[in-house]
């Protein structure tokens, strides 16, 4: 994620819904990383990434949208 450092650090210690996002989105990213460093999947482990990947991505949005919130105007 491209997000401010400072915004990142503020959303991290200040908003509990985009901490557990942002840890949950660590957590799943971690565990696609881990199958995608496998040389071969079976099905049930290309079905499983599958799913991560959606999740991660759906955790990603949430976590854009707060960061969206929470950005000072620049008007």
């Amino acid at each position: 994620m491209d997000i401010e450092q400072n915004l990142l650090n503020k959303l991290v210690s200040e908003n509990n819904e985009f901490k557990s996002l942002y840890d949950e989105h660590n957590e799943l990213k971690n565990q696609v990383d881990e199958l995608n460093n496998r040389k071969f999947l079976t099905p049930e482990q290309e079905v499983e990434k599958k799913k991560l990947q959606k999740q991660k991505l759906s955790k990603k949005d949430r976590l854009m949208e707060i960061v969206g919130e929470n950005q000072p105007s620049t008007t």
